[in-house]
């Protein structure tokens, strides 16, 4: 079973002035196919803090996997590509550019997203947009591959051949 810690990148959210929709939807989908829930935590819109998590969660080896939501917009405060950006040590572009392509079939909003996925240390750590919609059919989209590829990152498969 992996182990999933989910980030909420979140002003608003971090003081108490928003309810977080969009980490609770990851959590429900990640329970319902098997995967261990091991945090979930909102943050500030800040480069440094959002760095300092992922930082501290793959430097501890205790997650497989960190799910970020919000934070990868247009806005100003939109930093999350750019915290995970300055961590990760190998970029992993085919999960963010399916998330973007399949939502291009749902709304011309999806090229707005400027999510990153990347790896560090034995993490994969991938940026997903901010609504609880987008978080849903962004999951759709990735699960089928996501299970082999940590495999394959914490050394249980060799290859993605048949």
């Amino acid at each position: 079973m992996f182990r999933v810690g989910i980030i909420v990148a979140s002003d608003k959210g971090a003081i108490g002035e928003r309810v977080d929709a969009s980490g609770e939807v990851i959590r429900e989908i990640m329970v319902e196919n098997g995967y261990q829930v091991v945090d979930k935590v909102i943050v500030p819109d800040e480069m440094e803090l959002l760095a300092k998590q992922m930082e501290e969660w793959t430097d501890r080896n205790e997650i497989d996997l960190i799910l970020t939501t919000g934070g990868t917009g247009f806005a100003k405060r939109d930093v999350t590509p750019e915290a995970t950006k300055s961590i990760i040590e190998k970029e992993v572009p085919g999960f963010s550019e399916v998330m973007r392509s399949e939502s291009m079939k749902i709304t011309p909003k999806a090229m707005l997203s400027r999510g990153i996925s990347g790896i560090r240390n034995y993490t994969l750590i991938i940026n997903m947009p901010g609504s609880p919609k987008a978080v849903q059919e962004s999951l759709g989209f990735i699960l089928p591959a996501l299970d082999h590829g940590l495999k394959i990152l914490v050394g249980e498969a060799s290859e993605c051949a048949r």
